[in-house]
């Protein structure tokens, strides 16, 4: 593997769960109605409060999709319009091999891979949040159960090399203190919050309303990093209402959801967290966002600026502004990343592989590929310095 000279810092690794890691530390009355496996037609399938899943349609993840191997789909390759299903029957898929579970056996491999520390993310947990909005006592439960798992089989800074990246949900602002602070005594160096609407009555609304700001007054004075990760943010409930289908399944075709479920989310949650004022409230509050490309980027900003000419009293300051001080963005291949970086900064532009998911990078460092336009010093931020210095608390009342 090649030395870039310097240690690397990815900001979008995956693991893959054991089957134990929402029962490990569930209680038993509670686990009975929150999550089960259950066999169908010799499968083991999840249930999240009673219902079969198939947002993840392998959850035991005994076999999962070879790393990297729908690179060409994500770019836009697939001259035969071949699904992804076909392209796993043709031998996209593989037993899960041990570092994709295993803590020790992932660091040997990032020994060999060239990269010295990573995010690392779940995978499972994604479904779990928008099958549980309606039991709140549930939910929390769940993922603070969650997140004891996590800590103990991946740690949330372990040797400074690998920081998990604990799931918490805003459902019940103060079970979200109790877990944020949980999450910071045992080391947590970033937090992950759905891009979603929170849900609650008398109706869902934003993360960034003043309600929620005992959570975001906390984040702000620990200076822990908050990460929009991709994940199921009920969109596919809105896309229902268009295209009449069921729930959202990874490898089925389903074009109109394609085009909305992965950048309007994003977009939808970083427009409302600076239209609320979230960050002139909590001035030391950082954002990343992590496997939603960066698309979504341009038709934000002008949006945004566009409404604030039309209501510039409706702002402190030119909201481009506040998204350049406190959102950082990891790209995706084929992106124009060189606009990004002059756009929003390239301090604020992050390194992300996705590995070891089918549509990232098999070898993580060759994404540096995308980076043929950039300096060797705006290289090495992108690489490295970029996403240390985010793992390291904010120094000063602002950014």
């Amino acid at each position: 593997m090649a030395d870039l000279g310097y240690p690397t810092y990815d900001a979008d690794n995956h693991l893959y769960e054991k089957e134990e890691c929402f029962t490990r530390h569930l209680p038993k009355e509670i686990a009975r109605e929150a999550i089960a496996w259950v066999e169908v037609k010799g499968r083991k399938k999840l249930a999240v409060c009673g219902k079969i899943t198939d947002y993840i349609p392998n959850p035991t993840f005994e076999v999962v999709a070879t790393p990297g191997s729908l690179v060409p789909w994500h770019r836009g390759i697939n001259p035969d319009g071949k699904s992804i299903r076909e392209m796993f029957a043709a031998g996209a898929l593989e037993p899960c091999r041990p570092e994709f579970k295993d803590r020790d056996t992932r660091l040997s491999v990032m020994d060999q891979q060239g990269i010295h520390a990573t995010l690392i993310h779940g995978t499972l947990v994604n479904a779990i949040e928008h099958r549980m909005k309606q039991r709140a006592d549930l939910l929390h439960a769940t993922l603070h159960a969650y997140n004891q798992w996590m800590e103990e089989d991946w740690g949330f800074h372990h040797q400074e090399r690998i920081f998990a990246v604990p799931m918490l949900s805003l459902v019940d602002v103060d079970r979200a203190c109790e877990e944020l602070d949980w999450c910071l005594e045992h080391g947590a160096r970033a937090v992950a919050i759905r891009p979603a609407p929170v849900y609650g009555h008398p109706s869902p609304r934003s993360p960034g309303r003043p309600e929620f700001d005992p959570f975001w007054a906390r984040v702000n004075e620990a200076g822990v990093l908050v990460v929009l990760h991709v994940t199921d943010s009920g969109y596919s409930d809105y896309a229902a209402d268009w295209d009449a289908g069921p729930e959202t399944q990874p490898f089925t075709p389903m074009p109109f959801r394609q085009m909305i479920i992965r950048d309007r989310p994003i977009y939808d949650a970083v427009a409302n967290l600076i239209v609320d004022g979230l960050f002139q409230r909590h001035p030391r509050v950082r954002v990343a966002s992590i496997e939603n490309g960066s698309e979504w980027v341009p038709p934000l900003l002008r949006k945004l600026d566009k409404v604030y000419r039309q209501m510039p009293t409706e702002f402190i300051e030119h909201p481009q502004e506040t998204f350049n001080r406190h959102v950082w963005v990891v790209p995706e291949y084929g992106e124009d990343i060189r606009w990004l970086a002059d756009t929003i900064g390239v301090e604020h532009v992050l390194y992300g592989s996705d590995f070891p998911h089918a549509e990232g990078y098999a070898t993580p460092l060759d994404w540096i590929e995308e980076l043929e336009k950039f300096n060797a010093d705006e290289t090495r931020k992108i690489m490295s310095s970029n996403l240390q210095a985010l793992l390291d608390e904010p120094t000063g009342p602002t950014l």
